[in-house]
């Protein structure tokens, strides 16, 4: 029974049975209930789980459970089905994560199609009940968390290095696409309508990524290849117990892996801790990665490329600073802080002078 429903409302008992089954052999579900449910990106539901009575084999089955699937809204199903983040999220915790050893939520059932509905479903961990946080936006890792996550991107990044590791295990991973033109329509709104509001640093930036998107999309690939997360900011983190983990998978790509590092960087830490930090943690990247036989990239090569890739965080930004009115208070602050950080990070690393110096740009 493949079938992938198209709302947390079609998963009744009988098919969570089925799909539970490969990954807790004998499970009897005997009834579900949607005990919150959210429209963000994707659908989000959040699942109550209740098991025959007696029945043995349940015996570490999930209690509750974060579903994950397409919007119900038809229109915006075709629009986010077509970026094929879902699929990518997909495949990620059916074939990448059980190889790694950073802290990702636990995949209960993943189920997707590879055609044109791009239709998937995920059933995670659900991270509240396992006593995770994520960071409502201001919330930050400490610099020794950091310190430990960018070991695990680390060891991603090395393992992945190999162009034969990655065609065996990783094939499906596509390397960093042509931009649309979504992120250049946006800024411009922002930059026609909410100028006050963006400092000058930013703005520039902004400007010029609505020039010259391809340039700079070009520039962001330059280094050594392998898979990266793609989207480390502080929304797509969870604290456990000290601990950083990794979520939303969706934009999991082969590119350098110091786009990780800078935007992990840039959009994890407080500014505060990242000015005082970046550079003895950027060094303590790059030593994992030769302690893990991973290629030479010199602290001078990866300082330049930490200022570089900062520029990124105008596009990035390109939905928060339309500043749309119907944002929630949650939504609000976390926009707040995301937006905070990065206007930070493209002042204080002097990123345009940087695509001067270096680029021409």
């Amino acid at each position: 029974m493949n079938f992938v429903p198209a709302s947390p409302d079609q998963i009744d008992a009988a098919w969570l049975s089925e799909a539970l089954a490969d990954r807790h052999p004998g499970v009897r579900v005997e009834s579900v209930e949607i005990a919150d449910r959210a429209e963000v990106t994707n659908s989000h539901a959040w699942l109550r789980v209740h098991y025959a009575s007696g029945d043995g084999e349940n015996e570490g089955a999930p209690r509750s459970l974060f579903c994950k699937l397409l919007p119900m809204d038809p229109t915006r199903r075709v629009a986010i089905a077509q970026t094929e983040m879902g699929l990518r999220e997909a495949k990620f915790y059916d074939t990448l994560a059980p190889r790694l050893a950073m802290r990702t939520p636990r995949a209960h059932v993943v189920r997707y199609e590879e055609d044109e509905g791009g239709a998937f479903i995920l059933l995670l961990e659900d991270l509240n009940e396992s006593g995770c946080t994520v960071s409502t936006g201001p919330e930050s890792p400490t610099p020794d968390a950091a310190a430990q996550a960018l070991e695990d991107l680390a060891a991603m990044h090395v393992h992945f290095e190999d162009p034969e590791t990655r065609r065996k295990e990783a094939g499906w991973v596509s390397p960093l696409s042509a931009p649309s033109d979504y992120g250049s329509i946006r800024l411009r709104e922002g930059l026609d309508h909410h100028r006050e509001k963006l400092t000058d640093a930013f703005a520039e930036m902004a400007a010029l990524y609505i020039e010259k998107p391809l340039s700079l999309h070009a520039l962001w690939k330059e280094g050594p290849q392998t898979v990266i997360h793609g989207d480390t900011h502080i929304g797509n983190l969870f604290d456990d117990e000290g601990v950083t983990g990794f979520l939303d998978w969706g934009l999991v790509i082969v590119c350098t892996p110091l786009r990780d590092v800078s935007y992990f960087l840039n959009m994890c830490l407080s500014v505060e801790d990242r000015r005082a930090h970046d550079r003895d943690l950027i060094r303590h990247y790059l030593n994992v990665r030769n302690a893990l036989g991973g290629s030479v990239i010199s602290f001078d090569d990866a300082w330049k490329a930490h200022r570089i890739q900062a520029a990124y965080l105008a596009p990035a930004s390109c939905q928060i600073v339309v500043f749309p009115e119907d944002a929630t208070d949650r939504r609000k602050r976390f926009a707040a802080a995301f937006l905070e950080r990065a206007s930070a990070a493209i002042e204080d690393l002097e990123s345009r002078a940087a695509l001067r110096e270096f680029a021409g740009l």
